[in-house]
């Protein structure tokens, strides 16, 4: 287990960073020409990404970005 200390300037922007991350993720998924086992992999560093995500931001933002079942897990 690791720890780290950072000021609210910086957990603002790791908040930032992977909220594009994902953004970028999501929409990708979306994407028919990209072959399946890639986006398993992008489903993984996404819910990577979202554990992280949790650390950093509040509930109410988390719930905009939880994984949902269907489909996140489609395709």
């Amino acid at each position: 287990m690791l720890g780290v200390l950072i000021n609210e300037k910086e957990m603002k922007e790791l908040e930032y960073l992977i909220k594009r991350e994902m953004d970028e993720i999501l929409f990708d998924l979306k994407d028919d020409r990209i072959d399946h086992v890639v986006k398993r992999s992008m489903k993984e560093r996404y819910q990577i990404l979202f554990s992280l995500f949790k650390r950093v931001a509040s509930p109410k933002e988390c719930l905009k970005y939880m994984p949902a079942k269907k489909s996140m897990y489609k395709g």
